[in-house]
Parts: structure tokens; sequence; C-alpha cells
């Protein structure tokens, strides 16, 4: 508690090692709050930076937190391919209307090894006219991977774009039986 008597807000923060390179896992008392690929240094300074501006506090490095150690096991169940849902208290403080809207749609209804289109997402939250609004929703989540964006793929066919980069999101489609795995 604060000096108010006010329970201070804490973020924790950790780099996991996974198939598909670091990820930088960071967490408030409510739940997983961000998961951004590729943690370098440079990557992981400008994460922290960024979270102690939009969320009011420092985050410290608690590889050991229990805040984290779920989302960890987790993560590690999925990329060994024991997990296929994910199973954590989210903190969704870091988006709100409409791309929380369809980021919340896509964590309950685009089920692991499965795909959706921009534009049926768009439908699904009542506005089908929204792809590429949808698109933006999934350039801005801050879960990636527990919040499955690299589900959402073109109605064409094309798998579309991805924050973590197209090879990242074929690594993930393939680990979930989507694709087939690369030959080499």
């Amino acid at each position: 508690m604060d000096s108010l008597g006010q329970n201070e807000q804490r973020v924790v923060w950790t780099v996991v090692g996974t198939d598909i390179g670091p990820l930088l896992l960071a967490a408030t008392q409510d739940g997983l709050v961000n998961v951004v690929f590729h943690a370098t240094d440079a990557v992981r300074d400008r994460t922290l930076d960024r979270l102690a501006s939009r969320l009011g506090t420092e985050p410290v490095e608690s590889p050991g937190s229990p805040l984290l150690a779920e989302a960890i096991c987790q993560i590690e169940a999925y990329f060994a391919g024991t997990r296929r849902d994910f199973e954590l208290p989210l903190d969704w403080s870091l988006i709100s209307g409409f791309n929380r809207q369809v980021l919340s749609e896509l964590a309950s209804g685009v089920p692991y090894g499965s795909v959706v289109g921009y534009g049926d997402l768009a439908g699904r939250v009542g506005q089908p006219r929204a792809a590429q609004a949808v698109g933006v929703a999934m350039g801005s989540n801050p879960l990636p991977v527990v919040v499955p964006c690299h589900r959402v793929v073109e109605s064409d066919g094309g798998i579309g774009g991805f924050g973590g980069g197209l090879e990242t999101k074929r690594q993930l489609l393939a680990l979930e039986g989507v694709l087939p795995e690369p030959l080499f």
C-alpha cells in the first residue's frame, strides 16, 4: 500500500525463450497484460518504458513471480504441444473499445487449430464492413499468442499481416496444424 492506504499497481516482467524466439511477458495483479515478440534488449527496453508510461509504475523483473509463473508454464506447454488453450487471467487495460471487443471475441471464439477471416471476425462483433478495422485491432493486440491474432487470415486464403512477422505467424499456424511444417 502507498502512503494513502491505496493499493499500488505492480507490474512484473520476464523473458521466456520459445520456438519463435524470446517473448517478454508482463503481468499486473489483474493478470497478464503484455506479451511481446522478439524480446531483444532494445525491444525489452522500449516495452518497459512504454509499460511504465501507460501503467504509471516501473515494471520490475521478476521471473519467479507468482503473477508470471502460470503464464510461463502455459506458454511453455503451448510450444511443447501439450496445451491448446490458455487459461490465464488477462489484464485488458492496454486496449479498449472496438479493438478490445474484437480481441475478446477472438480469444473466446476462435479455437486452437482453426482460423477466421478478418471480415468474418468483424461480422462476429456486429460490424460486417469493418475488416480493415479488425486488422488494426490485430496489430494493436497487447497479448499475442495468448489472444491468438495469428489465427486471423485473409478471406482469399492469404496469410495476412502479423506484428511478429510472417515467419512467426507461419510457425504458430504450423504448430497448431493449420499449415504444414516447413521442410527445412
